[in-house]
């Protein structure tokens, strides 16, 4: 085993499908390794609940070994199982469940899965953050967070990734705590769950199960209705089109050039966004060809120095806003993690409240909730917490927060309207909870004071201290666009049973798909 976070055949099956997203009529490949002489396939869509759409049994099966750099080039194993996808599965998100006949119970079953996407355009295109969950498998090898620069799509993901038993809070890196506990800023808690389950790290970072069934259950049970898409179906000029809004939830991290001008260009000619993610666009990557199928590139930290695009046309791997890239997610988003990544997260404002401070409880975001100025939104359920997105802020006349001259300068768009926030943080070497793989030469605190702030006799300090907004604005050159930006991670987890983050969710909804005020009929089952 390569390394502590790496599961590689922890199980006695493994499998990958040929893509990550289908429309109806595609045919699907499922890329099959188990040492069981046969096994069992069952495809559920993952809505408000499960649904089971395919079903195989006693597939023969075959053991191939993983090449030695799977994690980068892929697996390359020959196609087990193929199926077409019918016409009346409805574009949503799809488990994939391997089973090995004869295999002990807890080694006997694999998770992989895939996206269907709609043949027409409806109202809302949800958009699963699949760069960021391939940046984080561990499977085979390396990740983006181990010493990888490249990770291949054609792969398994991670053991607990997609599917895992549910818990209260022992998978979290940013375990909310309860009356009187003491906070588990060094992620003991967190580290014993997972290495006791043979889990990756991964599974408290992204991930289907983590965030977007999350959000699905939720909305879905609401009755809210999405046509799905992974990251990688956004480097299609003209995706969008026909879409009011589109969704980002959970982590969406690690994004291509073109997948960016796809919804860049969306908000420019008035399309709406909504992001329910902290860290967002964070990274800037590219897709290579590997050995087999398509690999994710990122020389993240080195990016600057090391990456073989520097000085071509090819665009350079690293953070959005290094001034090697000069493409900063704030002049989309309205904010961005250089100004506050992280909440009750290590170091990290350990003992932080874990929500949004209301300032302006008359914007339409709190419509219908309650809240007034000073209340806490999320507080319960660590709403706010692990990775978030901030914004340089001043105080107006009347004690509410907007962004200050430097923000302006950096090209925060003059809209941005901050609605809610809290204090963040960036964390340097020692700083960081045990819980997860992080550099031992620098921390996100060291690199972001040097790329962000240069020469500047202060820049650690002005890089440490930030916070996580909720905030609305209109990107410079949109004609109308709206972009809702409420910069967490873990917003997600208060969607079960806080009415308020229940409530802020459905007026973003709502306002970006231009039903505001409406509540959406809930439709029938699956």
């Amino acid at each position: 085993m390569a390394n502590a976070d790496d599961q590689t055949f922890h199980d006695e099956i493994e499998g990958y499908c040929g893509a990550l997203s289908y429309v109806a009529g595609d045919l699907i490949e499922l890329h099959v390794s188990t040492h069981a002489a046969s096994f069992d396939v069952t495809i559920e869509r993952w809505g408000a609940a499960r649904e089971s759409v395919w079903t195989s049994a006693g597939v023969p099966g075959s053991f191939f070994e993983p090449p030695v750099d799977a994690d980068a080039n892929g697996c390359g194993w020959p196609v087990s199982v193929t199926l077409d996808i019918d016409e009346s599965w409805r574009s949503g998100f799809y488990l994939v469940t391997l089973t090995a006949h004869g295999a002990d119970e807890d080694r006997a079953v694999a998770h992989t899965g895939f996206v269907v996407r709609a043949a027409s355009p409806g109202s809302t295109l949800y958009v699963l953050p699949t760069n960021t969950w391939n940046a984080y498998n561990t499977w085979g090898g390396k990740s983006l967070y181990t010493g990888g620069t490249q990770v291949s799509f054609h792969r398994p993901f991670a053991r607990g990734m997609l599917c895992r038993p549910e818990v209260d809070r022992d998978d979290r890196k940013a375990r909310p705590t309860r009356f009187r506990e003491t906070p588990d800023a060094d992620g003991h808690i967190f580290q014993e769950y997972r290495t006791t389950n043979a889990y990756p790290s991964a599974i408290g970072s992204t991930g289907w199960f983590t965030h977007g069934r999350r959000f699905v259950e939720w909305a879905e049970s609401e009755g809210y209705e999405f046509d799905y898409a992974v990251s990688s179906d956004l480097d299609t000029p003209g995706m969008l089109d026909g879409y009011d809004s589109v969704v980002l939830v959970g982590h969406d991290e690690y994004w291509t050039a073109p997948e960016r001008r796809t919804v860049e260009a969306f908000v420019e000619r008035g399309g709406n966004l909504a992001s329910f993610s902290g860290n967002t666009m964070f990274w800037r990557v590219r897709i290579e060809p590997g050995t087999h199928g398509t690999t994710m590139v990122c020389h993240k930290y080195a990016g600057h120095q090391n990456d073989p695009a520097l000085g071509s046309e090819t665009p350079v791997s690293g953070m959005w806003a290094d001034p090697v890239v000069g493409e900063p997610e704030w002049t989309l988003l309205g904010g961005g993690s250089a100004f506050g990544l992280y909440h009750r997260f290590g170091q990290a404002t350990a003992q932080g409240v874990g929500g949004f401070i209301v300032y302006r409880d008359e914007h339409w975001l709190f419509a219908d909730t309650g809240l007034r100025y000073g209340d806490v939104l999320g507080r319960d359920d660590g709403a706010v917490g692990y990775e978030t997105v901030g914004c340089p802020i001043t105080f107006d006349d009347y004690q509410r927060p907007v962004p200050n001259g430097f923000a302006l300068s950096l090209g925060v768009p003059k809209s941005t309207e901050i609605v809610a926030h809290v204090p963040s943080s960036n964390l340097g070497v020692g700083e960081y909870p045990k819980s997860i793989a992080a550099l031992s030469d620098q921390g996100d605190l060291e690199f972001i004071a040097n790329r962000i702030f240069g020469d500047d006799p202060d820049s650690l300090a002005k890089a440490r201290y930030g916070n996580a907004v909720m905030l609305t604005c209109q990107p410079y050159g949109s004609d109308g666009g709206e972009v809702v930006t409420i910069g967490s991670t873990d917003w997600v987890f208060g969607l079960a049973e806080d009415a308020a983050i229940q409530q802020v969710t459905k007026n973003a909804l709502n306002q970006l798909r231009g039903i505001q005020g409406q509540t959406p009929t809930v439709s029938p089952g699956p």
